[in-house]
């Protein structure tokens, strides 16, 4: 036996007061969501949807009901810059409301983080957001409700059952954007009920994606230049030399001595890799949001989440050896402002089947298609 949720408490009264309106699938997902809660057994659902489909807000909606039926709430995520930018947004909408949003990040002092979990206790905190953190033995909760994690591939099944057992069988809520078909994710994720998001917020743009070969490197470099001259910001990524993290890093700083010395010695250009301490990939998320940083040359850590509305271009080093789902999720990190976006493939070598995945890249934007191509 579960929590059985109020039926006094409505979705409807957050979802009137969005500066937008959800899409037909979003509310579709959302009645299933809301019957779950309402039912005694504990939901457990797998809440899937292509990248910019706007599955945050549905947590968000998720969490009011839980909140406003007496209940507290914790949202898991894989970074904290990804912690972050979901407690900003959560702010935004239920603040009015009086909801109580805590951050818990390892980079907080010894003392913040103990007055953080004195009021969580206390039930002075409604809605925690965190990363790994929040696993910790001393993270205790007055009355959890309901658990979301998001990006559910980055943490195991484990870490998902100890999270939920800070709470008495509270309902849970995994997202992804990583498209599953519904057979794989059944033997995958067994125990989940799947709610599936199937169409994008109608003011997305489309992202114009671009395969080239080597000899179009200086087009692909005069384009970037106008693009930055218009005030935006570009993300580089870079392959990685599977199992050499010395050859990885070498890479990643081979390239960055490229753009910056020689390419585009006027502009500020950073690197970003795997290796970095998580304080350092933070700062310079932090100075690629805040517009301080012109290019950002990155392995693929970037490619879960991260939302810079400014940068509208993402150039793909060697994109041969990327799956194709990936070369999605890594182009969702562009299209997230109002400016016209660009994923530029670079391709070494060319034989028919890097042309024909390639292909698949340039005609198709949906995850689905995508993931199905790939398999």
């Amino acid at each position: 036996r579960g929590i059985k949720y109020s039926k006094d408490v409505h979705m409807s009264d957050v979802i009137n007061t969005l500066p937008f309106k959800l899409t037909k699938a979003q509310l579709r997902v959302l009645e299933e969501i809301d019957n779950d809660m309402e039912s005694e057994k504990p939901m457990n659902r797998l809440l899937q949807g292509d990248v910019g489909s706007g599955k945050t807000v549905v947590a968000m909606i998720a969490a009011y009901k839980a909140v406003k039926s007496g209940y507290q709430v914790a949202v898991m995520a894989p970074t904290t810059i990804l912690a972050t930018q979901h407690i900003n947004n959560f702010n935004k909408i239920l603040e009015p409301f009086g909801i109580r949003c805590g951050l818990l990040v390892s980079s907080l002092t010894k003392k913040q983080k103990g007055i953080l979990l004195d009021k969580l206790k206390n039930g002075e905190i409604d809605i925690l957001i965190g990363t790994h953190a929040l696993l910790q033995e001393n993270v205790e909760f007055k009355n959890l409700g309901l658990v979301v994690t998001d990006e559910q591939h980055r943490f195991g099944v484990k870490q998902r059952s100890v999270i939920a057992g800070k709470g008495k069988n509270p309902d849970v809520l995994v997202m992804t954007a990583t498209p599953i078909p519904r057979t794989l994710a059944l033997i995958l994720y067994g125990d989940l009920d799947i709610s599936i998001i199937d169409e994008l917020p109608p003011n997305r743009k489309k992202i114009e994606t671009f395969a080239v070969n080597k000899n179009m490197t200086d087009r692909v470099n005069a384009f970037i230049e106008k693009q930055l001259k218009e005030g935006r910001q570009a993300y580089i990524v870079c392959p990685l030399v599977e199992e050499n993290e010395e050859m990885d890093l070498k890479s990643v700083e081979k390239l960055y001595e490229t753009y910056s010395k020689e390419i585009f010695p006027q502009y500020n250009v950073e690197f970003l890799h795997g290796k970095m301490k998580p304080r350092e990939k933070d700062e310079i998320m932090e100075k690629f949001k805040d517009g301080k940083i012109d290019i950002l040359i990155s392995t693929t850590v970037i490619e879960v989440g991260v939302d810079v509305p400014n940068s509208n271009i993402m150039v793909v080093e060697n994109a041969e050896r990327f799956g194709l789902a990936q070369l999605h999720q890594l182009r969702g990190r562009v299209g997230r402002g109002e400016y016209e976006s660009y994923c530029i493939l670079k391709c070494n070598g060319g034989n028919d089947l890097i042309r024909q995945r390639m292909d698949i890249m340039t005609k198709t934007d949906n995850g689905f298609t995508i993931a199905e191509k790939d398999l």
